[in-house]
């Protein structure tokens, strides 16, 4: 949970926050599957959990449906993984940040189970095209999970 900016070094790494490194499961062995996001970002997944549910619904997909095929070449195209340094940064691809339009600064994005890389000014643009009040969208989304 939470949020960070952070610059990213010449190289391209990015340091993860303390906040976010304490919750990684000792089975990830701080790897990390990096992908593009649903929007202009990249989404990075501990391995544990790519492993254990998002890798699970992947295989789950036909390779004989188009759609499905579709999308698993869009996600794999970009995909990488990469293991935290001695300084806990990640080396984000090239291909990645060129994707989410990220030169300087990141806007790290806690997710549960996953984090977001966003382009701080990307960020504030998607933000800005929500048109729904916070308060309609979780009542609509919480009453639908209810058990």
């Amino acid at each position: 949970m939470g949020s960070f900016r952070y610059s990213i070094d010449s190289k391209g790494r990015i340091s993860i926050p303390f906040r976010f490194r304490k919750y990684i499961n000792p089975e990830a062995d701080g790897t990390f599957i990096m992908t593009r996001g649903l929007y202009q970002n990249i989404d990075v997944y501990p391995l544990d959990y790519w492993k254990s549910e998002v890798m699970v619904r992947i295989d789950q997909l036909d390779d004989y449906i188009p759609e499905e095929a579709t999308f698993k070449r869009m996600l794999f195209e970009l995909s990488a993984e990469d293991k935290l340094d001695s300084q806990s940064r990640l080396l984000i691809p090239k291909n990645l940040l060129e994707f989410a339009g990220i030169e300087k600064e990141v806007f790290i994005l806690g997710q549960n189970k996953k984090f977001e890389i966003w382009n701080p000014d990307i960020y504030e643009e998607f933000k800005k095209g929500i048109n729904v009040p916070y308060a309609e969208i979780s009542k609509n989304i919480m009453q639908q999970k209810k058990k």
